[in-house]
């Protein structure tokens, strides 16, 4: 029922945001992001221990403002699943985002970042998290893109694990699409 409810609310989102970027699309606008856009990104992906010997497949969501051309604060929400021996676990991952965008022609915009927020649900310490971020945004409409992104993150208790927690991170990719509006 719940992936039910996840793949209807996706559906809704994704037609809302086909039909916005085909409307667009014939306006005459320039490519990419600019100040004061909003961006909604929707994918799939997956969480993987530093060995890959853990891992879970996840759908995740951004909700994002530019504050420049190139800086874009984001709430990013990650909903994991992994199926294992002691049964189905369901996890959620809640950060906070500032990524920095680079122009690289007309359509391609890197981009790089850091986060921080917090990891709950079945099977998994609740806890704090931070992390490091790098990803790609190519435009195939001018406030339409697919998109790649990665991250090293890592969980901690309080301030004094900070740095000690880096090294036992796990890394989060997804793919998918995103729109400017």
């Amino acid at each position: 029922m719940k992936n039910t409810r996840y793949a209807v609310l996706g559906a809704a989102a994704l037609s809302l945001g086909l039909g916005s970027a085909a409307a667009q699309a014939g306006d005459g606008s320039a490519w990419g992001m600019v100040k004061g856009d909003w961006e909604f990104t929707m994918g799939g992906g997956g969480t993987s221990d530093k060995n890959f010997e853990s891992n879970a497949a996840n759908a995740n969501f951004t909700l994002g403002y530019f504050l420049t051309d190139r800086f874009a604060l984001a709430l990013r929400q990650n909903i994991s699943y992994a199926g294992n021996d002691n049964g189905d676990a369901f996890a959620g991952q809640t950060r906070l985002a500032l990524d920095y965008h680079l122009k690289l022609g007309e359509r391609f915009f890197p981009y790089i970042g850091v986060n921080a927020g917090g990891l709950y649900g079945d099977n998994v310490s609740e806890s704090w998290t931070a992390g490091l971020e790098a990803g790609a945004k190519y435009y195939v409409l001018p406030k339409t893109f697919l998109f790649g992104h990665f991250e090293w993150g890592w969980a901690f208790d309080d301030a004094d694990e900070f740095d000690n927690a880096f090294e036992d991170g796990a890394f989060i990719y997804s793919i998918g699409v995103g729109f400017n509006f």
